[in-house]
């Protein structure tokens, strides 16, 4: 081989979203998507994962540019975070990069960024070295989406980002056969593949056969519509739109999210009014409106729709809450890591009087590959190696089985983890290296402060609550100025646990005095000794384990009294 490859993933590998890939080839690196992913449940108060830059900020004189493969925050969620400390190029099509100035504006830190580029699927980019990079269409639930292929002298390394085939897909999402063949015919060295539908051996019923269930929807109820869609899912919005203007009803965009990217696509004519008063344009005009003759579309925060519907069936929303015989129709098919959310959100939508229905209880949607579109992915590229991405482990295995049905031996497998580094070589692809890849999480406008301590004191908060003990002591004197005041938030109710409180304060007050009467005195020991000696006598009592804050306040009475002899 001429050059010295290598793929290392930075996310998206056994786990759901945060896809991000980068492919060295010799000194150069090329980034692939640069995705994030929402936080499962335990993650408690963190907003979004992003991944761990630290190995590409080391490195960041080398890296080449950003290639995203589509609009997604699966793939590009996490752009804003990387473009504070790399300032490189970012190529994708579109409604992609609509997409990604979207997702970096209001950040002050970016506010003079403008290296965008737009590609189309027919576009090549030649950097000069020998390397060049291609892209290729592909179906998904968003137009503009691409694969991405780097042409080198030992062969293409070619990488799908999220993709189906669909035999009824319109012109703007149609898959570009043709470019997949030309690819396989030129030499496929290695792929990175989807792999988040992996275990799915039905395909995927068509968007033709959804845009039909959503009308027949709309068309049979007879009361408000209330829509729960990612708000970058452009194909059902369209598809909202028609069943809409179809049936006679309006349509109302609920969240700020989703009404951004529902004006860009129509700007690029990638979403269409069917009729040009079919969206409500204020809270006023909806509500002089006939309920039967409305469809409400809710994505709620960062395009998240479950939550949103829950706060609606509850009545915490300040505009638009769930009524009685209200139809709560999710288009999403949302995570496993959300099914627990779900049930809960289905729940209250019923007790709010409504009925919910879904798309994925009645049919087989995703916008992601099954198993037969996996190989045949496989038979019109083939490729010498085959790295499954995108999904948790169990996805990637079940992509490793799939790839052994239609040929490809053990040896031209690998499922790979976060921050392996896979070097190809002529003969074999092996894992040689790894680089560091931990969870960076964003809370609010902190990044990456948060580490398992604070998301452990979290959960132990939410469990066992926290116990406050604030006692005043004379050091001088040694002696216990006041008794202890004890606060309990989310432990036990104070009142009524009278007895638990007065033993813990005799408890405190012995460890204090304890300290006092030795003769190398310590405050880190002292308040060591009142979290010990309360946390025994507290779990004994409870089998509860609160945060335990100790509050030592000191006070000199000695000197205190010779000022006023002076006074």
């Amino acid at each position: 081989m001429n050059n010295e490859i290598k793929v290392i993933a930075f996310g998206g590998v056994r786990e759901n979203g945060k896809n991000m890939y980068a492919v060295e080839i010799n000194s150069e690196i090329y980034i692939l998507d640069c995705g994030l992913k929402y936080p499962e449940n335990e993650l408690l108060g963190i907003d979004v994962v992003i991944p761990d830059f630290s190995y590409l900020l080391e490195n960041k004189d080398r890296i080449v540019g950003v290639f995203l493969t589509h609009g997604h925050a699966d793939a590009l969620g996490a752009l804003p975070y990387f473009l504070r400390d790399i300032n490189v190029p970012v190529f994708g099509s579109e409604m992609t990069i609509e997409l990604a100035k979207i997702g970096i504006a209001g950040n002050d830190a970016l506010k003079d960024y403008d290296d965008f580029h737009i590609i189309k699927p027919s576009s090549e980019i030649d950097f000069g070295n020998g390397i060049k990079i291609t892209f290729f269409k592909t179906t998904h639930s968003i137009p503009g989406s691409m694969g991405i292929a780097i042409h080198t002298s030992d062969g293409i390394i070619a990488y799908t980002g999220d993709f189906k085939f669909d035999q009824t897909a319109k012109k703007e999402y149609q898959t570009d056969y043709g470019q997949l063949t030309q690819l396989g015919t030129e030499g496929v060295l290695a792929l990175l593949s989807d792999s988040s539908n992996a275990e799915n051996p039905a395909p995927s019923v068509t968007e033709k056969t959804i845009g039909d269930y959503i009308y027949d929807t709309f068309n049979y109820h007879h009361s408000r519509i209330i829509v729960g869609s990612v708000a970058s899912n452009i194909i059902r919005m369209q598809q909202v739109f028609n069943a809409a203007a179809a049936t006679d009803r309006r349509v109302y965009l609920a969240g700020h999210d989703l009404e951004k990217i529902v004006r860009t696509a129509m700007k690029l004519n990638e979403l269409t009014l069917p009729k040009d008063d079919l969206l409500i344009e204020t809270l006023n005009e909806l509500n002089e409106i006939d309920p039967e003759k409305t469809v409400i579309v809710q994505t709620g925060r960062m395009g998240e729709p479950i939550k949103a519907i829950q706060r609606m069936a509850n009545k915490e929303q300040s505009d638009i809450n769930i009524d009685k015989n209200d139809l709560v129709f999710i288009t999403t098919t949302p995570s496993t890591g959300m099914e627990t959310t779900l049930a809960k959100t289905r729940d209250l939508v019923y007790r709010a009087g409504a009925e919910v229905r879904m798309i994925s209880d009645e049919m087989n949607s995703s916008g992601d590959a099954s198993q037969s579109d996996l190989q045949l992915l496989l038979n019109i590229l083939h490729p010498k190696y085959l790295i499954p991405v995108q999904g948790e482990y169990r996805l990637l295995d079940s992509h490793y089985n799939l790839a052994k049905e239609v040929g490809l031996s053990n040896e031209q497998i690998l499922i790979p983890n976060k921050g392996d580094v896979i070097s190809i070589s002529e003969n074999e692809m092996t894992i040689t290296d790894s680089v560091p890849v931990a969870d960076t999480m964003i809370d609010g406008i902190g990044i990456g402060d948060i580490g398992n301590i604070v998301l452990r004191d979290r959960k132990v908060l939410s469990e066992d609550g926290i116990f406050v003990a604030v006692i005043t002591i004379d050091r001088k004197k040694k002696k216990i100025i006041a008794s202890p005041k004890l606060t309990s938030r989310g432990f036990v109710y104070v009142k009524a646990n009278k007895d638990l409180m007065q033993e813990a304060s005799e408890i405190i007050e012995n460890a204090v005095q304890n300290n006092l009467d030795n003769k190398e005195f310590d405050w880190g020991n002292l308040k060591q000794d009142v979290r010990e000696s309360l946390n025994d006598f507290l779990y004994e009592q409870t089998k509860r384990r609160p945060v335990i804050l100790p509050v030592i306040m000191e006070v000199n009475q000695h000197h205190k009294r010779s000022n006023k002899s002076k006074k």
